[in-house]
């Protein structure tokens, strides 16, 4: 399989580009690799989807940030692929841009119905539910057609009357040498058709909103940004073509105990100065409960101990990241008479000079401005 060329390449631009030089880097190459002014030629055709391509992705601010990060699979469509299969396709996405530079559609004025457009819904989850998988209800708005009118936006009785101005084209045509030039009517607003008696309910548009309930199964493994699409659930096209998508995006929760880097989760343990020193067995909480962990003797604080396959799925291969415990040590803010003891006997061992026991503030500063010599008189 031949790699894909990168996208800025085939527009012929820089990655600083302006979005308007992108706009004209493509005219340019469409109006160069148009399959009416080269009929018969698959290389052109090839070239015409390649550059289709690049535009679609590179003319959204969305998509092109995407594939700024992380390049083609950044903005795969689906299972890798481009979504245009023939120059047909391409007159579908960007029929303005064709219908301006060519006169309307392709091949003798051809046209086919558009996508209706995508809408957002936003779904927040658990850590745990990040790790095994879930299905949560989301709800969503987006437009159905008016039962009222059946999408007409007349008002029922009553039926949309043929645009005057454009004769019901929708555009209207002037010719400039070579090329027919098209821009959208100003009467109807490329309806082609104008409301004289609009719909009580829709108020002429032919459409009403609608609240959505659905249920979306979350894969395990999926962090927050995760895009996850229900095909058909969009709004629906203008014209009688498919109805676009939902993109439901993923925000999982903050955890009170770990933190998460990819599929690897970080947990900070308090250890007391014996079990760093000494050595122990401290228990550990995971996702899938508490666990083992053996402190070597000699511990530091800020060290790190991996517990393999505790961290989080991958959605991209099986198996599951590391648990990385960070240790820090715990100093008591109050100790009983015993442990004081203790420490104090282990601080006469290291030889460690230690505040003495119920010392006065004031007992000290009059210590630290007094002579060794004048002590020894007292």
């Amino acid at each position: 399989m031949t790699a894909k060329r990168d996208y800025y390449e085939v527009l012929g631009v820089s990655r600083s580009v302006e979005q308007s030089e992108i706009d004209q880097a493509y005219r340019a190459l469409a109006m160069k690799y148009h399959p009416d002014r080269n009929p018969g030629d698959e290389e052109a055709s090839e070239k015409f989807k390649e550059a289709a391509e690049a535009f679609d992705v590179l003319h959204s601010p969305e998509k092109r940030a995407r594939y700024d990060q992380y390049g083609h699979a950044g903005v795969e469509n689906g299972g890798g692929g481009s979504r245009f299969h023939d120059a047909g396709d391409i007159f579908s996405a960007f029929g303005d841009i064709f219908g301006d530079l060519f006169g309307g559609g392709f091949g003798g004025g051809r046209s086919r119905a558009r996508q209706g457009a995508d809408i957002r819904a936003q779904v927040t989850i658990t850590l745990e539910e990040a790790a095994r998988g879930a299905a949560k209800t989301i709800e969503f708005r987006r437009h159905r057609e008016c039962e009222t009118c059946h999408g007409s936006g007349a008002r029922p009785g009553t039926q949309p009357e043929t645009c005057r101005y454009c004769g019901g084209a929708g555009r209207v045509v002037q010719s400039t040498g070579i090329f027919s030039m098209q821009t959208t009517c100003p009467v109807c607003k490329g309806a082609g058709t104008m409301i004289k008696d609009p719909c009580s309910d829709c108020q002429g548009s032919g459409y009403v909103r609608d609240d959505v309930v659905r249920e979306v199964n979350i894969p395990p493994g999926v962090d927050s940004n995760t895009r996850l699409r229900l095909s058909g659930e969009g709004e629906p096209s203008p014209n009688g073509g498919p109805s676009g998508d939902c993109y439901c995006f993923i925000k999982v929760k903050s955890h009170p105990l770990f933190e998460r880097d990819g599929t690897s989760l970080i947990c900070r343990i308090p250890i007391s100065y014996s079990q760093a020193a000494l050595g122990s067995e401290i228990d550990v909480p995971t996702l899938d409960g508490p666990e083992k962990l053996k402190i070597k003797a000699g511990t530091q604080p800020g060290d790190v101990f991996t517990m393999k396959g505790f961290g989080m799925p991958s959605t991209r291969y099986s198996g599951r990241g590391d648990l990385l415990v960070q240790v820090y040590l715990e100093v008591p803010k109050k100790l009983d008479e015993e442990h004081e003891k203790l420490l104090r006997q282990l601080a006469t061992i290291e030889k460690a000079h230690v505040t003495p026991h119920r010392k006065s503030f004031f007992k000290k500063v009059k210590e630290c401005f007094t002579s060794p010599e004048e002590g020894t008189e007292e």
